[in-house]
């Protein structure tokens, strides 16, 4: 597929996915969006891929959506009576659930603004390593918009609900530090060593048996809503996909000959 909005890499079993409207400091319309749920669903379903990074070009991460609608991609709903309920759920919804489903690990690079619909998307991976001169909030309200792409559901579950709503109904913007002591992110270092440490990461990630940390992954998320009882059930499903994999021999002769594993997903 050809890409215009975005781009997208593959090395080393990991994806790199690049927003790129720095012009617009990465803020997404629908071509976008649609471009990145394509490169997602081919890292999905490419086994030799790993792990995914999601980074932006130039100054920032994702300003959120581009409320000037100066989009490249006409919405198919323009003009509909439903039209702004339509176009969330055909396009910015879809592909937060695509992440949020994705069961391969994923990092978000924050280099710059990570603002309202751009916090949501970094707060879809699994990971948020960010840039020390990043910023991260949500300014949704000062248009009177709402955090409708996920923030609603998303930000009380990192940062709590009392700092959410002081967020959200502040439009406040917290430096790459403030963010890491709230929980929006997971490790700041120096902007000059932010891809290097991102790539850091995502090596270690991809080194690892992929079908166990799927499964790990996978657990983790659905567990959040379960009780212990139907949690050590799917605990134990998870064992009849994980367990017989080859790796499982390859993991254990690794350990008794004193190497490195070689791990290769089957």
């Amino acid at each position: 597929m050809e890409y215009r909005q975005i781009t997208y890499e593959k090395a080393e079993h990991i994806a790199t996915i690049t927003l790129s409207r720095p012009e617009k400091l990465n803020a997404y319309s629908e071509l976008m969006v649609h471009e990145m749920i394509a490169a997602l669903s081919d890292a999905r379903d490419d086994d030799e891929i790993r792990v995914v990074i999601i980074t932006g070009s130039g100054r920032g991460f994702c300003s959120g959506g581009d409320i000037s609608r100066d989009f490249q991609y006409p919405g198919r709903y323009r003009g509909h009576r439903m039209e702004s309920m339509l176009e969330m759920r055909e396009n910015m919804h879809r592909l937060v659930a695509l992440l949020r489903r994705f069961d391969k690990p994923t990092i978000a690079a924050v280099n710059g603004a990570a603002v309202a619909g751009g916090l949501t998307l970094a707060l879809c991976c699994d990971f948020r390593i960010a840039a020390a001169s990043a910023r991260l909030g949500d300014t949704s309200l000062k248009f009177a918009l709402i955090p409708d792409e996920g923030g609603a559901y998303l930000f009380p579950k990192y940062m709590g609900l009392q700092n959410a709503l002081r967020m959200s109904l502040l439009s406040e913007i917290y430096t790459a530090e403030q963010a890491k002591e709230l929980g929006l992110v997971t490790e700041v270092v120096p902007d000059e060593k932010l891809m290097e440490t991102v790539r850091a990461w995502a090596t270690r990630l991809a080194a690892g048996p992929p079908i166990a940390i799927r499964v790990t992954k996978r657990m983790m998320y659905k567990q959040q809503t379960m009780g212990l009882d139907n949690a050590l059930e799917d605990a134990a499903l998870g064992t009849m996909v994980a367990n017989y994999c080859d790796d499982v021999k390859e993991g254990t002769a690794a350990f008794h000959e004193n190497r490195p594993p070689r791990f290769k997903g089957k």
